[in-house]
């Protein structure tokens, strides 16, 4: 390999390392070779590598392990830009996968705190909560929870479809118009990670909505819990003049 010696050597290392990722040399979960073995297949030394894995950590390119090793990221085998509201239906069949749904629990319930905040409920009212995992060809892939204002919704709602945001325009008449997103990461939960067949160390995704009708009232409240191996979003950032 020919190098440009005005770029840090750590760069052409991580350019190297991620060539033999696009080419198939070093797969999706691949466990990389010690150090020192590593460092010497790169010709380099062991600090310059150490510089180029913890770059490509942060980047999420690989992933390590404590106690047994680093190994190549899993590409996550769902995608999407963030700044598209859509609902988690037409997330899976975008894929070319079978979206279906295992409902763990749907009623009537008191708020929390935090959700009387975010949907601006009165001191009396009440929420419809819906709670189930969205598979894709029968596999988990998000546990799902979903909190509607019961004035919204009506004490007698059943929710009976895939899509959420399809059930409030067909069955209520609701048109979902924009919605407000938050992404962040959390460590293992019991419930859900096991729901989602997560490893202990694997990270969770959280993507949290508060969907507005055309009114600009806030009728949604959501949480979709992804495994951050399998999912990741994108956003498209313009420059203002």
């Amino acid at each position: 390999m020919t190098y440009d010696y005005q770029t840090p050597r750590y760069i052409h290392v991580m350019e190297e390392i991620k060539a033999k990722i696009s080419e198939g040399e070093l797969e999706p979960g691949i466990r990389l070779p010690s150090e020192l073995e590593f460092a010497k297949q790169l010709n380099v030394s062991r600090n310059t590598l150490r510089e180029a894995l913890r770059i490509l950590e942060e980047e999420h390119i690989i992933i390590r392990k404590h106690g047994i090793g680093t190994f190549i990221n899993k590409k996550p085998v769902f995608s999407g830009g963030i700044e598209e509201l859509f609902s988690i239906t037409d997330f899976i069949k975008r894929e070319g996968k079978e979206p279906g749904t295992n409902l763990l629990f749907q009623g009537v319930v008191d708020p929390r705190v935090e959700d009387a905040d975010e949907l601006k409920l009165n001191a009396t009212d009440r929420i419809y909560l819906v709670k189930r995992v969205r598979t894709a060809n029968d596999e988990p892939l998000v546990y799902c929870i979903d909190k509607v204002p019961v004035s919204i919704i009506g004490e007698d709602y059943q929710f009976n479809e895939e899509s959420m945001l399809d059930s409030f325009q067909t069955e209520k008449g609701i048109t979902i118009s924009y919605a407000k997103a938050d992404i962040k990461t959390i460590g293992f939960h019991e419930e859900i990670s096991e729901t989602l067949a997560a490893e202990p160390d694997e990270p969770l995704l959280v993507l949290k909505q508060i969907h507005y009708d055309t009114k600009d009232q806030p009728v949604l409240y959501s949480l979709n819990f992804f495994r951050a191996n399998q999912v990741s979003f994108s956003v498209i950032r313009k420059r203002i003049l």
